[in-house]
């Protein structure tokens, strides 16, 4: 079975590592490294990354979750997302830092759909302002461990 034209499809099995940089590119494999990076600097221990096939459609998809879900990476072609959603709480939290967030994501987040679960938030990761974001939001949905914040 093919791959669609955005999204890794192959129900088979999870995608390779290989396979992620090769469909989201150079720039895009870079971003994805560093924000794995950055979550495993934050909370090291905590997530144990799972792959989650969501049909041809969606394709595959990489979660971080403990007791709840923290984000998921979202492999595209030639480039990845990173899908947050906000609970009740964490939207209130969120509130206090929006001064702290680029204007490309505060845009992506204001016109994100709050469902009966949270506002999901579906940003693409392709700056070093987005992965900053990035890091003070996923800082609202869970503290990073001692000696680890900037």
């Amino acid at each position: 079975m093919q791959d669609n034209d955005a999204r890794l499809t192959n129900p088979e099995a999870p995608p390779t590592p290989q396979r992620i940089k090769g469909w989201i590119g150079e720039a895009g494999h870079a971003y994805w490294m560093r924000a794995a990076d950055t979550i495993e600097k934050n909370y090291p221990g905590v997530f144990d990354p799972e792959w989650l096939y969501g049909g041809k459609k969606h394709g595959w998809s990489l979660r971080y979750k403990k007791s709840r879900s923290f984000c998921t990476f979202i492999p595209e072609r030639d480039c990845f997302h990173i899908q947050i959603v906000f609970g009740a709480k964490e939207r209130e939290k969120l509130q206090e830092i929006r001064d702290q967030l680029s204007q490309e994501t505060l845009k992506a987040y204001d016109a994100a759909t709050t469902y009966h679960d949270g506002k999901w938030l579906f940003l693409p990761v392709n700056s070093d302002r987005v992965l900053q974001d990035i890091e003070r939001m996923l800082a609202v949905k869970r503290k990073p461990r001692k000696g680890t914040e900037h």
